[in-house]
């Protein structure tokens, strides 16, 4: 197990960007950063033992500064999207940057994917990390409340990225954060993720509008090209989800929200590596990169953002995202990286 810390370059405003990076003797190294608190590379083994990225970023700064398609990075106030950018607390409606045509998108304009963190490296006997800290003050992008903030990275010594939220308020406010890293199994720059093997542990998923907003409607996956309950390669059926060229739906994950279970296990036939899911969310939201940028052509990778369901605070129906005084916000994920022979 190991920690070193570099410097990553500067952002615009001449604030030092580190970046961090784990390693672990099962061979699996990590890279974190303190701009937007992203993660920047994630490298295991394959068969062969022969190592790559696994996580798309960038090996330099200057392109997390300028339009990317959040690549790894820590999403909020609110990931997904909220309704006409706007919702009611208490009788009191609050008015959200709409930044997705109608609608607000991953914590608006300035999200914590673009703000500088506070970090510190953390260690245990059997794993290493990192702590990062934010304080998003009352009415930033529109959300009431000042929100403060931790992420923490660790890597085990077996390999296991656990990845920790928790985050108190002053005043009610309503919060969803996730990561949002794009993975290709075969690595970074191999090409498209069609041929990866995935399976949810999801029977039912959100019915959403053009605008891919909820209608309240969860439905079950059965019979439709959203079903992964066995393993499917991610280009099987890809073509016949037309309207969205390709899937970017929220998922019901099976058993207790609050409870760190399974969702996803995704595997590469040809290099062997594979990636296990495990997370306390109640939804994750499958996103195959259709509309990739930044560098990199649609569908050079897939997302498994666990999240509590896009525009929550509209629907009272849904899992609550509504964050108090005096109580805590806290979620967890896991992704268990191991080579299927």
């Amino acid at each position: 197990m190991g920690i070193e810390t570099r410097q990553f370059g500067k952002t615009r405003d001449g604030e030092t960007v580190t970046l961090f990076e784990l390693s672990s003797s099962a061979g699996v190294l990590v890279r974190v950063m303190d701009y937007g608190a992203i993660l920047v590379a994630v490298e295991t083994p394959d068969r062969e033992g022969h190592r790559a990225n696994i996580n798309l970023g960038y090996d330099e700064l200057t392109p997390y500064l300028g339009k990317h398609s959040y690549l790894g990075a820590t999403v909020g106030r609110f990931c997904n999207r909220i309704a006409g950018g706007k919702f009611t607390l208490d009788g009191h409606e609050y008015r959200l940057v709409t930044n997705n045509g109608p609608n607000h998108l991953h914590g608006g304009t300035v999200g914590f994917d673009k703000l500088m963190w506070s970090a510190e490296p953390v260690s245990e006997e059997d794993r290493c990390g990192v702590r990062l800290s934010l304080e998003s003050p009352d009415g930033q992008e529109g959300y009431p409340g000042t929100l403060n903030l931790t992420t923490e990275y660790w890597l085990s010594d077996d390999g296991r990225l656990t990845t920790i939220y928790r985050a108190t308020t002053d005043k009610p406010t309503v919060i969803n954060i996730t990561n949002h890293a794009y993975w290709n199994l075969a690595g970074v720059g191999s090409g498209n993720v069609f041929d990866h093997q995935l399976r949810l542990d999801c029977h039912r998923y959100l019915e959403v509008d053009p605008t891919l907003i909820p209608t309240g409607r969860i439905l079950d996956v059965a019979g439709t090209p959203l079903d992964f309950l066995d393993f499917h390669a991610i280009g099987e059926r890809i073509e016949q989800l037309p309207q969205t060229k390709g899937y970017d739906h929220c998922y019901v994950i099976d058993g207790q929200p609050g409870t760190l279970r399974r969702c996803a296990t995704a595997w590469h036939p040809q290099t062997g590596r594979a990636m296990e899911v495990r997370t306390t969310q109640p939804g994750v939201q499958l996103y195959t990169g259709q509309n990739l940028g930044g560098g990199y052509e649609p569908y050079s990778g897939f997302c498994l953002e666990t999240q509590h369901y896009p525009d929550s605070p509209n629907h009272p129906e849904f899992p609550s995202t509504r964050l108090d005084p005096g109580t805590q916000f806290e979620e967890v994920t896991e992704h268990r990286f191991f080579v299927w022979q």
